[in-house]
């Protein structure tokens, strides 16, 4: 059976966006029905790749380390459940650098590609903000919005027209598998 991918934001998407910064475990929540629906994509051969910008640490707020722990956590009790992730890439830029990594740029999508062997064209790509859609479009991937996180607001202002739009993880990955 052919391998399947999907890529997935992290904050907004998989656990509660707070508006600032996860900087340790303990501000790591899973939004509602995220984790469950990790372990769906998982139970039915999705392998899962994250991409998510964290300008936290060029910031200086955190290190790229800490940013290391932090995903090492959620992916632990991702795992616990029978569950795993296959890669998480992160920019750590802010926006005035101007990297090939931030999204809506595909850096994090190519570099993936590269170090997995891998091709993420035609994948779902499941984000709360238009950085994410443009991303997703741009690297020939299908663009989902979810509501949670940033995504209601993105859903009043604009987004790509290409894009199909759910309440949240859990419901883009019923729509999928099913």
């Amino acid at each position: 059976m052919p391998k399947k991918y999907i890529v997935l934001d992290r904050d907004g998407v998989i656990n509660v966006d707070l508006f600032d910064y996860v900087l340790k475990n303990e501000d790591f929540k899973f939004e509602n029905g995220s984790l469950e629906a990790i372990l769906k994509l998982y139970e039915n051969n999705f392998e899962i790749i994250v991409a998510t910008n964290q300008k936290c640490i060029n910031l200086h707020l955190i290190s790229a380390e800490g940013i290391d722990q932090i995903n090492n956590f959620w992916i632990q009790k991702v795992k616990e459940k029978g569950g795993d992730i296959l890669h998480v890439g992160v920019c750590p830029h802010r926006d005035e650098e101007n990297c090939n990594c931030r999204k809506p740029e595909t850096g994090l999508l190519v570099d993936a590609e590269k170090k997995l062997n891998i091709n993420l064209k035609g994948s779902y790509f499941v984000g709360d903000k238009l950085s994410d859609l443009e991303c997703a479009i741009s690297h020939g991937c299908k663009p989902i919005l979810v509501k949670t996180g940033y995504g209601s607001r993105t859903y009043k202002s604009r987004y790509p027209k290409e894009s199909m739009i759910f309440e949240n993880l859990k419901s883009a990955v019923d729509w999928i598998v099913n």
